[in-house]
């Protein structure tokens, strides 16, 4: 098998034309996932269609094109474009109920919608027909403030080296919270807070998030 992407969890590895495997390390919330990518699919959400599952092993449809962090690589001119986009697939996702059977996190008293809380410009794959979305293993029940702050987060403290790269960064970011209609600002401590519990951090990724953590918050990190 061909592996062609690593994550920090999982490995995907191409089996053929059609289909790739997702295999986790140690395991993983396989059979959620694709529990939850069939739910998505059947409201009309872009996800790729989950073939076979085991406690480690997830079969997946092979979607081609470039992510969506490629194509800003390769057309940066288009920035803000990208930056509605993505902000539109959030909105999107955040229109639909959660489940009951989906584990809550950053979760009020109800209207609970479904949160990827991984929404990055690579797990977003721009296919001919459709972006679509994929890497549901964090997928939770909640408010959807969480899941803007996240995706925020991790834009803002992911590796932008040279003034080029930070200024197109800038435009996608002003483009994704034009067209974002909901407002990050009541989960984002939680949200920091959350991520600095991460051990897999780097260094660099610890130092960027304290400088985005409120002084003096004490928040529920979901």
């Amino acid at each position: 098998m061909e592996l062609i992407a690593k994550g920090r969890s999982a490995d995907v590895y191409a089996l053929d034309g059609d289909r790739v495997l997702r295999r986790y390390r140690r395991g993983g919330p396989t059979r959620k996932e694709a529990r939850l990518m069939a739910y998505l699919a059947a409201r009309g959400y872009p996800v790729p269609r989950a073939h076979e599952v085991t406690d480690t092993d997830l079969t997946l449809q092979r979607l081609h094109g470039p992510t969506l962090l490629e194509a800003l690589r390769l057309r940066p001119w288009r920035a803000a474009a990208y930056g509605r986009l993505l902000g539109g697939l959030q909105n999107e996702l955040h229109a639909i109920a959660a489940p009951d059977w989906l584990p809550r996190r950053f979760a009020g008293a109800s209207n609970h919608r479904v949160l990827h809380l991984d929404l990055h410009p690579d797990n977003v794959i721009l296919t001919e027909r459709e972006p679509s979305v994929i890497d549901w293993c964090d997928a939770a029940a909640g408010d959807p403030a969480a899941d803007v702050a996240q995706t925020l987060v991790i834009l803002g403290t992911g590796d932008a080296p040279g003034p080029a790269a930070r200024l197109v960064r800038g435009v996608f970011l002003r483009g994704f919270r034009s067209v974002c209609r909901t407002d990050p600002g009541p989960r984002t401590a939680a949200v920091v807070a959350a991520r600095l519990a991460d051990p897999n951090l780097t260094a660099t990724e610890v130092v960027r998030l304290r400088r985005l953590r409120p002084p003096g918050a004490d928040p529920d990190p979901g």
